[in-house]
């Protein structure tokens, strides 16, 4: 069985492309670098992560952008050659617009050099290329109105205006011909997350609406020309939770249309796990696949009957699940960045970290603050699980308050607790707690320990133990000794897409992780020996 989410984690709007025997699923990554996250799968049971291909500033630069702004829904797909990944690059997220840029990159390979990007438009965000039988290629991507009261956080239908189609020329590397609105979306509203496909002379449409909150869906039509008019699904939608407050996947919605080299068909779709009472999703928009039929009316349906997605589906074939460690402790060496871990933004790492300036270490140089977003040096992985321990180890001398490094559960700037080690005037060198639990549009930080304990020289470990929602934090001399509780139990549930500001507010998911701030302008270095990650029981 193929058990979901498939994903687990911050890993949304899944798009799936099959290239012989290999299934290859890109997702979104938002302020995260490297740009766009893909997984590789024989058996759509089991999927490693072999690539994020937007890895250098001529591909990507997200400094200055706004938290859940970057990337957002990649379109993967394999045509003359090459992999093609069409995406945006979101520059706004408040306000009335958008300034949401699309191109695309291509390669011969999934895990060579990518290409610098082709600029493809600005009229919205989603884009998906489709490369027809007759070789023509399209563009479609959602039109955003900004003529609305949309904004960030609350979304309006009039701001989602229809589904765009235009021809791309391969050869001129641009668009084409007329720009022409083929599908206005259902009444559902919130139409976006566009993908084409074909089958039997029709062209087949999924979108996605509702929000991305807990009226999302998948919703499907189809029409005898590209260009439209589309007839809407009998059921209208494809995939939704929304009129199942009891199913375990939620806010089900935006995914694409694969088929096996048998003929079997599946669709990707996000979705959350939302955790009681508060129904937030702290792992954030997963990945999950649901298997389909096609039936004798030419419409796609889930195999299983009605539209509400399942946890387990059959696999294309029996195949056993490989599980993963409970544990996982990553001691840092000289090389690239062990691949679970991700930083914000910048396209210039070493001005952030290094995994060579001392040796057997990850050294962290400190920038700007923790609400940063242009240069913050935090790096961290996503959190999978929604119990978990996570340690470090950190050697850091502060000489002022202004300089600050330790562990992190980290969402954004609004959204975050840190276990730090710093700098006190009357108490030397102390371990306390930085909070910001979701404090909207202030950024309020707050102290729950206080000014911290006296902490002796030398390195420091620093813990800390979710259970579902609730955190609590740990730390000791690393030279021996027991581990410590500091501060109260904390809310770690608003580390989560719910937190704060509310559904629709932000997009991305939990991470664990180290961070370092000089806010002196010093960078001052902290340097980290090893990070580990355990799934607990409950």
């Amino acid at each position: 069985m193929i058990r979901n989410p498939i994903l687990p984690g911050f890993n949304p709007d899944p798009s799936i492309c099959r290239v012989g025997q290999d299934y290859y699923i890109a997702t979104s990554t938002f302020e995260w670098y490297p740009g766009v996250q893909i997984h590789h799968s024989l058996d759509l049971v089991n999927w490693t992560l072999v690539r994020r291909p937007l890895e250098r500033a001529s591909q990507l630069d997200m400094r200055g952008n706004p938290d859940s702004c970057g990337i957002w829904a990649p379109c993967l797909s394999h045509a003359d050659g090459l992999f093609w990944l069409v995406y945006t690059d979101v520059k706004r997220y408040d306000g009335n617009f958008k300034d949401a840029h699309n191109f695309i990159v291509t390669s011969p390979t999934i895990d060579g050099e990518w290409s610098d990007p082709v600029y493809v438009n600005s009229s919205g965000f989603d884009p998906s290329v489709f490369h027809d039988d007759d070789g023509r290629k399209w563009i479609v991507n959602m039109q955003w109105n900004h003529r609305t009261e949309s904004y960030g956080g609350a979304p309006k239908s009039p701001a989602f205006d229809g589904i765009l189609l235009q021809e791309w020329d391969a050869e001129t590397k641009s668009l084409k011909g007329p720009i022409k609105n083929i599908f206005a979306g259902s009444p559902l509203g919130l139409v976006e997350g566009p993908h084409l496909f074909k089958r039997k002379g029709w062209y087949y449409l999924t979108t996605a609406e509702g929000g991305t909150g807990y009226d999302h869906a998948v919703t499907m039509a189809r029409s005898r020309s590209i260009d439209g008019p589309y007839e809407m699904h009998p059921n209208m939608h494809l995939i939704t939770s929304k009129d199942a407050p009891e199913a375990v996947l939620q806010r089900a919605g935006h995914g694409q249309y694969v088929e096996t080299p048998d003929g079997q068909v599946y669709h990707t779709h996000l979705c959350g796990r939302p955790m009681p009472p508060k129904r937030r999703c702290t792992l954030g928009r997963e990945t999950a696949l649901q298997k389909c039929v096609w039936k004798d009316d030419d419409w796609l349906y889930l195999a299983q009957r009605g539209v509400v997605p399942d946890v387990e589906v059959p696999a294309p074939t029996d195949v056993e699940v490989t599980e993963q460690p409970a544990r996982n402790e990553t001691l840092f060496e000289s090389g690239p960045l062990p691949t679970d871990f991700q930083w914000l933004r910048t396209p210039q790492p070493e001005r952030i970290f290094s995994l060579s300036e001392r040796p057997g270490h990850l050294r962290l140089y400190g920038r700007e603050s923790v609400g940063s977003w242009f240069e913050q040096a935090l790096v961290a992985r996503r959190q999978e699980h929604h119990s978990f321990r996570a340690e470090t180890t950190v050697d850091f001398s502060p000489d002022t308050y202004q300089q600050v490094a330790g562990l992190t559960h980290y969402y954004n700037r609004h959204k975050f607790h840190a276990l730090v080690v710093t700098m006190h005037e009357k108490l030397g060198r102390v371990v306390t707690i930085f909070s910001c639990p979701g404090d909207f549009p202030h950024g309020r930080m707050v102290f729950p320990a206080d000014s911290g304990v006296a902490a002796p020289d030398g390195p420091v470990d620093l813990a800390m133990e979710i259970k579902e929602n609730d955190l609590q934090f740990f730390w000791r001399p690393a030279s021996g000794g027991g581990w410590q509780a500091i501060g109260p139990v904390l809310d770690a549930g608003v580390i989560s897409d719910e937190g704060g500001r509310g559904e629709h507010g932000s997009f991305t998911g939990a991470f664990a992780g180290m961070l370092a701030f000089d806010t002196s302008g010093r960078a001052r270095p902290a340097d980290f020996s090893r990070f580990v990650y355990e799934r607990l029981e409950g």
